[in-house]
């Protein structure tokens, strides 16, 4: 592995990284399998694991914790609190505080990782997501006592809009608080819309980039196709599985690999740390078969004439569609907050 240097944190990591969303009850069971399967990462020279704690309601992090025992100083550990903006467990879900980014929940959640980890530090600390109904400046507040404690060693966000990721910045900078040293969002071939902002902001503030889907949550493998989709469970959970627009644009990048000579998983990789403003790019394998494919990646380059290939069929800056999972800012999805009042408006 050739390591790069995440933001300015001095902190080198591997640019493909161990997502472990799909180790537990939501993807593999099997502890001792999930654990086989980090090992094997890390034999590779994956530096860099990333987990959350509402992956499985905590499981994903349990069987992180157990893979890393005798391994753990010489791992990059990042997790993320429960978001406010995500579906949880029915249990997680009865308590509106057991989530979010409140001073509150902050300071509870992480204890809960550290013990499911068996850590006594996390190197990166995430919001899963913003959170329209805490100040930032309260997030930022509790983040940099866990910081100062020992607890955390850097912080970062997830899926944060490039006027949030500003706003964050000067806050933290006006308040003398710990900043946010990476941000974490979605990019793949299908999901450029990053590029337009996103990634020059967070390139200027000096964040370290980890890429979440670069896979395109499985329709970037070739496994799926346009009319031959329809017996795969995930289309049946997420409507961008089955979005036309997406199917249509795959059955164009498809040529360009098989041009290229490239299995569709190696281009979509690839692609994903090509940019460089993308440090890491995470990958979420649920067997050992398809980490083994994506390790056989590791060393892909594209040549400009890929990506020129790749850039007419998704222009820079671009969103085919939108992953189910992806932040949506409040105002468009609450009709409310994009109307006046009926009266308000008739007087008008």
């Amino acid at each position: 592995m050739r390591y790069r240097t995440l933001g300015r944190t001095g902190i080198k990591v591997s640019p493909y990284a161990l997502g472990a969303m799909m180790f537990g009850a939501i993807g593999n069971p099997d502890h001792d399998d999930s654990i086989r399967i980090i090992h094997r990462a890390l034999d590779a020279g994956i530096n860099l694991v990333d987990t959350a704690e509402i992956y499985s309601d905590g499981e994903s992090e349990e069987i992180v914790g157990k893979a890393l025992k005798g391994r753990r100083d010489s791992i990059v550990l990042a997790t993320k609190m429960r978001p406010r903006t995500l579906v949880s467990t029915p249990d997680s879900a009865a308590d509106p505080n057991q989530r979010g980014n409140s001073r509150r929940w902050i300071i509870t959640a992480v204890e809960n990782s550290l013990r499911r980890l068996q850590t006594d530090y996390i190197d990166l600390y995430q919001i899963h997501r913003p959170d329209p109904d805490t100040d930032i400046e309260e997030t930022l507040s509790a983040l940099s006592d866990l910081v100062h404690d020992g607890k955390v060693r850097a912080i970062g966000s997830s899926s944060m809009p490039a006027s949030d990721i500003v706003e964050a910045q000067w806050v933290a900078e006006r308040r003398g608080l710990e900043r946010f040293r990476t941000e974490q969002p979605t990019y793949s071939i299908l999901n450029r819309g990053i590029e337009a902002e996103v990634l020059p902001v967070a390139e200027r503030y000096g964040m370290g980039i980890m890429v979440w889907s670069p896979l395109a949550q499985g329709l970037l493998t070739g496994r799926i196709r346009k009319g031959q989709q329809s017996d795969l469970r995930r289309t049946a959970i997420f409507s961008h599985m089955r979005d036309e627009r997406r199917l249509d644009a795959v059955e164009q990048i498809i040529p360009v690999a098989e041009q290229a000579g490239l299995p569709m998983t190696h281009l979509a990789m690839a692609f994903a740390i090509a940019h460089p403003g993308v440090t890491s790019a995470l990958s979420g394998p649920r067997t050992m078969e398809q980490l083994d494919d994506l390790l056989a990646g590791a060393e892909v380059a594209l040549s400009d004439d890929i990506l020129d290939q790749l850039d007419k069929i998704v222009p820079p800056g671009t969103d085919i569609g939108q992953l189910d999972m992806a932040y949506r800012p409040p105002a468009t999805q609450r009709p409310d907050l994009r109307r006046r009042p009926a009266g308000e408006r008739a007087a008008a």
